[in-house]
């Protein structure tokens, strides 16, 4: 259980689940901000969340998705917490965040429901171009080291 002085602010780990189809097409989410910024399925754990829990959480939440095999990719990627994510939502000090990277193959494309105050577009792409259109350089290597 997160104690009260952990509860005033955002958790410093967060997941990151890359869905495909066995053609190797990829989902992608835009971002309502910064507009633009393209990514897979992301979110931060709460207190007390393992990093599994948050993975089939956030899926749901951001695509409607349910239900699936979450595989967990056992990479852990530490990187620097942006402007546009940070802004006193961490601990003071708090400069980096701990990412745990998962996936979920399904057998076609499909639609999803997005979460309309975090993503405004979805869009499906193969391997390399998904790669190359995310924001992110940990989404981007997950989806050339976990996507066939």
């Amino acid at each position: 259980m997160a104690s009260q002085s952990q509860s005033r602010f955002k958790r410093p780990e967060s997941v990151l689940v890359v869905v495909y189809t066995r053609r190797s097409e990829v989902l992608l989410l835009e971002r309502v901000r910064p507009p633009g910024a393209w990514q897979s399925v992301t979110g931060s754990l709460k207190w007390g969340e393992p990093a599994s829990a948050a993975a089939v959480r956030e899926l749901a939440e951001e695509t409607g998705l349910r239900n699936l095999p979450v595989v967990d990719c056992e990479c852990r990627n530490t990187f620097e917490i942006l402007p546009p994510w940070g802004g006193g939502k961490f601990a003071p000090g708090v400069t980096c965040n701990e990412e745990s990277v998962f996936s979920v193959m399904l057998p076609e494309i499909c639609n999803v429901a997005l979460h309309p105050q975090e993503h405004t577009r979805a869009i499906w792409l193969p391997r390399e171009a998904a790669a190359q259109k995310v924001f992110s350089w940990t989404n981007r290597d997950a989806i050339l080291e976990f996507v066939p």
